[in-house]
């Protein structure tokens, strides 16, 4: 037998192999592309829920602050400091619906940059874009007893994420539409969820008439896992002042310090508050690329391999969207990267809230149970 029969024996018994070969890379591949693409997800539910979620909540306290007629304590002169007054402080508001704006919190210690919304209530919508929520049974500021509120730790702008570092004495300051209420930190304590006691008007001696005039503020703890605990931050009363005399002192730091009041503003994404637009705006460039790239070139890839002028791809996923899209191959890479994003937005502006709302897991980690 010549050396060409030999090798043309062999033929037919190497070809299956090399196809089963090619399906398992192939198989490997498509699978690997899976995993990519899930760890891809999963890290943009993760942007999703620590900073998309902020943006949205940033964008409607915004709103609510707009539809008030509250002055901004940051116009006109920022550096006087409102004096200090005298007696019992006035009570404001008297009485607040579900969702109504009541007040704007300041805690310097969070930073210059830390304003956010108190509306009446702590239903899971109100916690979650509304800012701080606060306790309807329990006192109005000004009130003898205890003011409590309620807000996220993590995700939702996370507006008690840093509880953790508060210190004695740090300021603690609510503005409602006439008057500034400062209270300065006390202690915290880590409780069980169902632990009510801590909201109580005198929450030290829940048996107790109060006999001051306190703040409680209740966040999720762990931060980042599934809140079976509450941590519990309390403050005591130090004096009132009137928001048409200044900006209490506390507010007001040393070597350019002072809380940078929010101009109603906001980021360009605040401003925006919902990704539809762009997402919008991503389909309409996709479709018009699309079309034009068709007209013009058709699909030149897919022609180059049925004519075998170019070889059989492997199998992949992403190389199969490739290979569809219209255009040459610069067209076709930023068409791909445009559905790509355009998927993205699609997922965090519907897919990932879906997802928090009607999988148990993934609302249980979002964080939105209350007392």
């Amino acid at each position: 037998m010549t050396t060409e029969d030999s090798e043309n024996d062999r033929t037919p018994v190497d070809k299956p192999a090399d196809k089963r070969r090619t399906w398992l890379v192939g198989i490997a591949e498509i699978v690997g592309e899976l995993l990519i693409t899930l760890a891809v997800v999963c890290a943009l539910y993760v942007v999703w829920q620590l900073w998309w979620t902020g943006v949205q909540s940033e964008h409607q306290q915004l709103e609510a602050r707009a539809s008030t007629s509250w002055s901004n304590p940051g116009s006109g002169d920022t550096r006087k400091v409102a004096k200090p007054q005298k007696g019992d402080p006035p009570v404001q508001p008297k009485q607040a619906s579900e969702g109504e704006l009541m007040a704007q919190a300041y805690i310097p210690r969070f930073g210059q940059h830390w304003e956010r919304n108190v509306v009446q209530g702590t239903s899971p919508r109100e916690l979650a874009y509304a800012g701080l929520g606060h306790y309807p049974n329990t006192q109005m500021p000004g009130q003898m007893g205890n003011v409590a509120i309620a807000g996220h730790r993590a995700g939702y702008g996370e507006p008690l994420g840093h509880v953790d570092e508060l210190r004695v004495g740090d300021a603690i300051v609510l503005r409602t539409k006439d008057y500034w209420y400062v209270y300065h930190y006390t202690r915290y304590k880590i409780v069980a969820a169902n632990e009510v006691s801590v909201i109580a008007p005198n929450p030290y001696s829940p048996n107790q008439a109060p006999d001051r005039r306190m703040i409680t503020l209740t966040t999720c703890e762990p931060k980042y896992t599934t809140a079976t605990h509450r941590w519990i931050s309390w403050g005591e009363f130090d004096y009132w002042a009137k928001v048409s005399d200044g900006v209490p002192k506390e507010l007001l730091g040393d070597r350019g310090s002072d809380v940078a009041f929010a101009d109603d503003k906001g980021s360009v994404m605040a401003r925006l508050g919902s990704l539809q637009p762009v997402f919008l705006v991503l389909v309409a460039a996709y479709l018009i690329i699309y079309l034009a790239a068709l007209a013009a070139w058709r699909y030149p890839l897919l022609r180059q391999i049925r004519k075998g002028e170019k070889p059989q791809p492997m199998i992949s996923l992403y190389g199969w969207l490739l290979r569809h899209q219209s255009g040459i191959a610069p067209i076709r890479w930023l068409l791909l990267i445009l559905l790509l994003l355009a998927l993205a937005c699609a997922l965090m502006e519907w897919g990932f809230p879906w997802l928090a709302s009607n999988v148990p897991m993934l609302r249980q980690m979002s964080n939105y149970s209350t007392f």
